[in-house]
């Protein structure tokens, strides 16, 4: 069994996912902070239906978990929180990772990672919206991968220099976002609310669906929502997440953004150890006013949102949309990478076509 100092690294295959639910809550309470994609809010949710054959690293010293790391096994492949399958990654996973207690040792994480080529018949790893430096230290060698700036907002930062969000942005964003904001303001005052029942949460979150069609449909995509199980997912995880009492409080946060009584859109937002994630939208559209710039305007509400609640950071989670760069104040970097063993016919075929791309570049 590998180790890092005195934790013992091991794997199961075919485990009990109730079990495993407790287990994974057990060491959220002792976690380092933690993505709300790394939390059983998150991963049990559906998870018999995402996970049917799981394989789970475990990390322990003297018996007591301080690592836990859920994989779905796709013939040789192991699938990090996710299932390997396009329709229920529909979902997109990001800042995904294993979950890892305070006081473990460093290199944790990336060293769980490592134990999983020891599972028997195991090829490649699949590693989907992992941090940069994580998925690097995984192991084996890059098949395929691409990599994401992922925005936020530094919530802590501007918080200790005066709480003032829009004295952050330059110039020329504040002058969008103010004629935005007048715009819509002549239909009365702009402001941020949260469904006061799980039934209003459910209708809000059906109206969002409706309007994120339309703005894809516009561009001629279909949108997030097109597929099933992403409803199915997203239905169950609000029922989840707004009326049990053992998870952290608004996991789940909905959000209406109006103009007096005029509904300008919906948010779907989460919020995990202090962090809130801007997650799906969905906006009305004004035709040809260039000043009508619903999520924009969503967006400073939510954050300053955010702001006055002390959260530390509004996240934007992966992608380099325009907006997404007008708002934020920093970015992380996430890989989507599938990786093989560096001695396998495959591996050494990707280090061969690694060296040749390496060449060209020189020359």
């Amino acid at each position: 069994m590998p180790r890092v100092g005195e934790v013992v690294i091991e794997h199961e295959a075919g485990c009990d996912l109730t079990a495993l639910g407790a287990a994974w809550r057990a060491l959220e309470s002792d976690a380092a902070p933690l993505a709300l994609f790394q939390s059983w809010t998150w991963l049990g949710c559906l998870a018999a239906e995402r996970f049917p054959d799981p394989v789970v690293i475990r990390a322990h010293i003297a018996g007591r978990i301080v690592g836990l790391a859920l994989f779905n096994r796709v013939g040789g492949a192991l699938h990090l929180g996710a299932t390997g399958r396009a329709a229920q990654d529909s979902i997109h996973v990001e800042h995904n990772a294993p979950l890892v207690a305070r006081e473990a040792p460093p290199g944790l994480a990336a060293a769980m990672l490592r134990a999983a080529w020891s599972v028997r018949g195991v090829g490649r790893l699949v590693l989907p919206g992992t941090p940069e430096g994580l998925a690097a230290a995984a192991g084996g060698v890059v098949l395929r991968g691409t990599s994401d700036p992922a925005p936020f907002v530094d919530l802590a930062a501007i918080a200790a220099g005066g709480g003032d969000y829009l004295a952050t942005r330059s110039a020329n964003a504040r002058g969008q976002i103010r004629r935005s904001m007048r715009h819509f303001a002549e239909e009365g005052p702009l402001a941020l609310s949260r469904p006061a029942s799980l039934a209003e949460a459910e209708a809000w979150c059906d109206a969002m669906i409706v309007l994120h069609a339309e703005s894809w449909q516009r561009r001629g995509k279909p949108g997030a929502f097109a597929e099933p199980f992403m409803r199915r997912f997203h239905a169950a995880l609000l029922r989840d997440g707004l009326v049990r009492d053992d998870l952290p409080a608004g996991a789940v946060d909905p959000c209406r953004i109006t103009a007096g009584e005029a509904v300008l859109g919906y948010l779907l937002n989460f919020r995990q150890g202090g962090v809130a994630y801007a997650y799906q939208s969905g906006f009305r559209h004004d035709e040809g006013v260039a000043q009508a710039r619903p999520g924009l305007v969503a967006h400073v509400l939510a954050v300053e949102d955010a702001l006055a609640a002390g959260l530390a950071r509004y996240d934007f989670l992966a992608g380099p949309a325009r907006y997404k760069l007008t708002l934020s104040t920093g970015a992380e970097a996430l890989a989507w990478e599938t990786r093989v063993r560096a001695l396998s016919p495959t591996g050494l075929a990707a280090i061969g076509l690694g060296v040749a791309r390496a060449i060209r570049l020189r020359r």
